[in-house]
């Protein structure tokens, strides 16, 4: 018998209430933080960064397409990796998935990393995304947007600015940009660690969930997620035959 308190429908239900209120006082303060945010300065990306794509090179501007609004993704996957970050992967299988989204809100969307394109196509395919990925191999890309550590660099604290170290040599972030009638690239927003949360969609329903993320006595809260074609699956039913 389950060891959580058990209530009549009408106490679930007055402790409900009191919790809606709450969520509903999260909701608010959350929509005034996303309009804060909006208000932020804009930097004026000085640098010409050139990418390695499938079909060549391309600038930071050309990711933008037809649109005027681009996201990236900075994905860890580094020169030397086998494979992709599980946890970026999980974030991904959600962010593929809202790619024709975004470009109805006139919002274009690419990962970078900085392994270099014959390893990040063959991790692609192998994942079946078809959002734009780009190497930035060769560029100061990921170091000028501190997702990767620069080389010979031993400080603690260099991830999320600065307020915290980082495990490995890459790190996961989102980068917003905005380009203008001119061509003009503006560096708008950038946010990593828990501030990515929002991208797994997997944890907007596991917070739901009777045992919620259920993490405790993990060796790390994320030490659980495999990319999407490693987690072990039931064996299929014999048929009637046996076969």
């Amino acid at each position: 018998m389950t060891a959580h308190s058990v209530v009549s429908r009408q106490e679930w239900l007055d402790a409900r209430l009191a919790l809606l209120a709450k969520e509903k006082d999260l909701t608010h303060r959350h929509d005034a933080l996303a309009q804060e945010r909006l208000q932020l300065p804009w930097v004026r990306v000085e640098k010409n960064y050139v990418f390695h794509g499938p079909d060549g090179k391309v600038t930071l501007g050309e990711l933008f397409g037809d649109k005027d609004q681009l996201l990236i993704y900075h994905f860890m996957l580094g020169p030397e990796w086998e494979q992709g970050c599980p946890s970026c992967s999980m974030a991904a299988d959600t962010m593929d998935a809202n790619v024709v989204h975004l470009a109805a809100r006139d919002v274009a969307f690419a990962m970078v990393s900085r392994a270099p394109m014959d390893q990040i196509a063959a991790f692609k395919k192998r994942m079946g995304w078809k959002a734009e990925w780009v190497s930035s191999s060769g560029t100061e890309f990921n170091t000028d947007f501190a997702v990767s550590l620069p080389a010979g660099d031993l400080k603690s604290h260099w991830y999320n600015f600065g307020t915290q170290g980082h495990p490995s040599e890459e790190g996961p972030g989102m980068s917003a940009f905005f380009k203008d009638e001119d061509g003009t690239v503006y560096h708008t927003y950038s946010t990593y660690a828990r501030g990515l949360e929002g991208l797994l969609g997997v944890y907007t329903m596991l917070d739901v969930a009777p045992k919620g993320r259920n993490e405790d006595g993990l060796p790390w809260p994320m030490a659980w997620v495999k990319h999407h074609d490693r987690y072990e699956t039931a064996k299929p039913a014999a048929s009637c035959c046996g076969h």
